[in-house]
């Protein structure tokens, strides 16, 4: 049976997302689905009869109506674990150290690149649950575990393949300046020349990236390797975000900023007037909470300078199998109020319309006409509940692009 093109979905605490602050909220709301598309939204005694015609009518029962939540940083597609980093961290080592020595995102490489396609889909499609059960109808997942052109975009078409597979919206990123390759090690620059000449134009011509990435740091790669790949991603016309400023400070939100990238993630680190120039660049800062904690990390972003100059803030999971194993979006927006002081509403800010934007998206994280029907109905009457829960689900129905996913 095909679904109906039309849904209104009626009696809904509406939150629209669209004024520049607060949550725009409709008590007593009503939302028509046309298609794909928001068609209406409003208060339901505002709503004109004759445009509702056949639509399927969905009682809301006074719950809360927001945009479908956006994870915009997620490494979501590998092989393995790293719970023993875990205990190592808790021992004492820290991050860097556990890199050195050969763990870190090498040790991610490794089981990557000896799963088969089919073991890193099925394990991805398992995790991918959590998101569903959270609200999220749109997530990015980045390669970088593969590191050679055969794995890394392998990589990207498998998180292509979960996108068909699970009705979620999927936005990939290259990734391939993740780490140095135990085959490059000691030649750094050769390596990025080939992520440069051959894996960046291989992923393009196949459509399988929709942005690029860096991890810019002491132990990944230099600010002067960070703009190579900068450039020739600019001449193949993909947009670019970067890691910057997680563990120390190389100026690579500036970077972004200078190449009017989509957005820095992390940004501990990152300098007030380079905030700023993000900001003027219109570049999103990505708050990454989760990873924060699990690497008891102390030197806070700075979000006084960031709400100063209007810096959008997004939040994400970071979900990775080392320093992040967070698999909910929700927990994450936790942290980003108990950890970094956001409010509520920027939490919720951070994870529907700004996300959107680190995306490149300006067709969802709100809710208006004209818009996707991106949907999450919510067992909740507050917005701020949705950062207020600590490991609680209460998402009661999901939409993505109109299709109803629970």
């Amino acid at each position: 049976m095909s679904r109906p093109t039309r849904r209104l979905l009626d009696h809904a605490r509406v939150v629209t997302m669209t004024p520049a602050t607060g949550y725009g909220l409709i008590d007593e709301g009503a939302l028509l689905i046309g298609g794909d598309n928001i068609e209406w939204v409003g208060h339901r005694a505002e709503l004109p009869m004759d445009i509702i015609g056949e639509a399927e009518r969905i009682d809301c029962g006074g719950r809360l109506l927001t945009p479908a939540l956006i994870d915009c940083h997620t490494h979501l597609i590998y092989g393995g674990d790293r719970a023993n980093e875990f205990e190592w961290r808790l021992q004492g080592r820290s991050y860097a150290e556990i890199a050195q020595s050969g763990g870190g995102i090498l040790s991610s490489v490794r089981a990557t690149r000896t799963a088969s396609d089919e073991v890193l889909l099925a394990s991805a499609q398992r995790r991918l649950q959590q998101w569903l059960t959270d609200g999220v109808g749109t997530l990015e997942i980045k390669s970088g575990y593969g590191l050679s052109l055969e794995h890394e975009l392998r990589m990207l078409r498998i998180a292509r393949r979960l996108a068909a597979s699970s009705g979620l919206q999927v936005r990939t990123t290259l990734l391939a300046a993740h780490a140095l390759p135990p085959e490059y090690a000691g030649r750094a620059d050769e390596y990025i020349e080939l992520v440069c000449r051959e894996i960046l134009p291989a992923a393009v011509a196949e459509g399988l990236a929709d942005a690029v990435d860096v991890f810019c740091e002491g132990i990944g790669f230099s600010l002067a390797q960070t703009r190579r790949v900068f450039e020739a991603a600019n001449v193949l016309g993909l947009p670019v975000k970067l890691h910057a400023e997680q563990l120390s400070d190389l100026r690579g939100t500036r970077l972004v900023a200078e190449f009017g990238g989509l957005s820095a993630d992390h940004i501990e680190y990152s300098r007030a007037e380079d905030l700023a120039a993000l900001a003027e660049a219109a570049g999103v800062g990505v708050l990454l909470p989760a990873a924060f904690l699990c690497l008891r990390e102390t030197h806070m972003p700075d979000i006084a300078a960031m709400r100063a100059c209007g810096l959008p803030m997004a939040v994400a999971t970071d979900h990775n199998p080392g320093t992040s194993p967070c698999l909910s979006l929700r927990y994450a927006m936790n942290l980003a109020c108990t950890l970094f002081r956001l409010t509520p509403e920027e939490a919720l800010r951070g994870v529907t319309v700004h996300a959107a934007k680190a995306l490149g998206l300006a067709d969802r994280g709100q809710l208006r006409p004209g818009l996707r029907a991106d949907l999450a109905l919510w067992d909740a009457q507050h917005p701020a509940e949705l950062s207020y829960w600590m490991g609680a689900t209460p998402v009661h129905a999901l939409w993505v692009g109109g299709e109803a996913l629970r």
